[in-house]
This record gives structure tokens, C-alpha cells and sequence, in this order.
């Protein structure tokens, strides 16, 4: 901070004003684990801000993310306060946290509605099985998540969703809000057997191929196989469905018919 004070008097000399040092202020900020008493430079003419640390920031960064961690995993505004105190004897206030945790929702918020490219080539639709806690219970949900690949092969989460149970309305909901965060076609749309589910998509993105996931392909062709068999065939169908075409399935002890 004395070194950017140092430029901004500069600045200023440039400038053809008068100002110069006027000692320095005490100022107590909180970083990750623990309370940091600094002494801040001022200058005579009150011009300088210091980029550093902020005029009226009493957070290193640091500290924020602890708090957001913490919110993720579980803890209550009431557990993070006493883990605070615990282990960095640093005291929090409850509306501080809060502060903290909501500035995170509003950010979530933002990323939720946030406008996507016009078209992807390819878009994974599928469900995940996670630990949240739920009015005071940890519980089982799925949580829906639809992944994007661009032409560039980058992949990008396109949404995150929280739903009870999963069908085909809840699906159309995601597809009309998708294209109405800007997305105009998806080339191709890889999804599970969920019945209905292709003419949810097919019904916002007429011209979109759904194609079902290549695990969920391999388990329904399965399902036609005896438990004895299953061994060796699987090795096989792995080999088929890894092949770039038909030709090279031919290579397998099973091939493409």
C-alpha cells in the first residue's frame, strides 16, 4: 500500500497538484484464519483509495470463501459462527454470514439466467446422486444437469436443476428455458431411456437427433442376454460401440449386423 501511495503522489505531482504523505491509519481486517491489524497510508489531500485493500473493506477474500465453503457443505449460519470462533478465534456476526451467503445466491442467480450460445453441437442431459441437507436432514437428491460441448470441443454447464422427480414435463420446462436463454438448435441431444423424453426436446428443438447414452444402450442390449453370458459379451459390446464405424466393429467377435 506505501507503494501505491507512492504512484499516486506521482500521479498527482504529474498533474500539477499538491499533495504529500500524512501518516497513517489503523485498520483491523479479517483474513482466513485469523484478525490483522494494518496501518494504512494517507495522504493530505484524502485522494488516495488503495486498490489492495479498499476504504471500507474489512475482508481479505480469503475469508469470504471460507465462509461460502462451509455454507456448501451443509453448516448452519449458527455451526459456521462456532467453527469461526473454534478453531481461528474469530467472531462473526450472524448477519455477516448472511451477508456473505446471500451475495453468493445473487451470483447463482445471475449464472442461472445467464444467455447462452445459439446453437451446440452436442448436449448431454442427465442426473446425478448428491448429499444435501434438507431442513435439517441430509438427504438423498438428484439433481439434473445439462452439459454442453461447443465446436471447439470445450464443455460447459448450460444448467443445474433440483427436482423432485423426473419426467417428461419437467424436462420440456428446461428445453423452453434453455431457448429462451438463447439457444436456437441443438445438433444432437444424448439423454437416458426416460419415456417421453426425446419428444420433449423434439417439441422446443424440432430438428434436434436424440440419441440415447451409449451406457443405457449397452444395458437395455443387456437385458436380452442371460446372467452367465454377460461376462464375456460385455468386453465385446465395449468394442463395438467404441468403433468409428461399422467396418471396425467387424473386428470384434461380435460385430454390427
Amino acid at each position: 500500500m506505501n507503494v501505491e501511495l507512492d504512484e499516486h503522489l506521482e500521479d498527482e505531482r504529474a498533474d500539477g497538484r499538491t499533495n504529500r504523505r500524512n501518516g497513517t491509519s489503523k485498520k483491523t481486517v479479517l483474513t482466513g484464519t485469523s484478525k490483522m491489524a494494518l496501518s494504512i497510508p494517507r495522504d493530505r489531500a484524502g485522494t488516495f483509495d488503495p486498490k489492495l485493500i479498499a476504504k471500507y473493506q474489512r475482508r481479505f477474500p480469503d475469508f469470504d470463501d471460507k465462509i461460502i465453503s462451509m455454507y456448501a457443505r451443509g453448516m448452519s449460519v449458527r455451526e459456521i459462527r462456532g467453527h469461526l470462533e473454534e478453531i481461528y478465534g474469530i467472531e462473526a456476526s450472524p448477519d455477516l454470514i448472511s451477508a456473505i451467503t446471500d451475495a453468493v445466491l445473487e451470483k447463482v442467480a445471475e449464472w442461472q439466467n445467464r444467455p447462452l450460445d445459439a446453437c451446440f453441437p452436442l448436449v448431454f442431459f442427465d442426473a446425478i446422486r448428491v448429499k444435501i441437507r434438507d431442513e435439517g436432514f441430509v438427504r438423498n437428491k438428484a439433481v439434473y444437469i445439462a452439459l454442453g460441448i461447443l465446436p471447439d470441443g470445450t464443455k460447459e454447464i448450460l444448467g443445474i436443476w433440483i427436482e423432485q422427480t423426473e419426467g417428461a414435463k419437467f424436462w420440456l420446462r428446461v428445453m423452453n428455458e434453455l431457448k429462451n436463454r438463447g439457444i436456437a438448435d441443438i445438433l444432437i441431444a444424448v439423454v437416458d431411456g426416460l419415456k417421453g423424453f426425446p419428444e420433449a426436446i423434439n417439441a422446443v428443438f424440432p430438428q434436434t437427433v436424440v440419441q440415447a447414452c451409449i451406457v443405457h444402450l449397452i444395458r437395455h442390449s443387456l437385458e436380452f442376454v442371460s446372467w452367465k453370458d454377460r461376462k464375456p459379451i460385455v468386453p465385446a459390446l465395449r468394442a463395438i460401440y467404441r468403433a468409428k464405424d461399422r467396418l471396425a466393429s467387424l473386428g470384434s467377435k461380435f460385430s454390427v449386423s
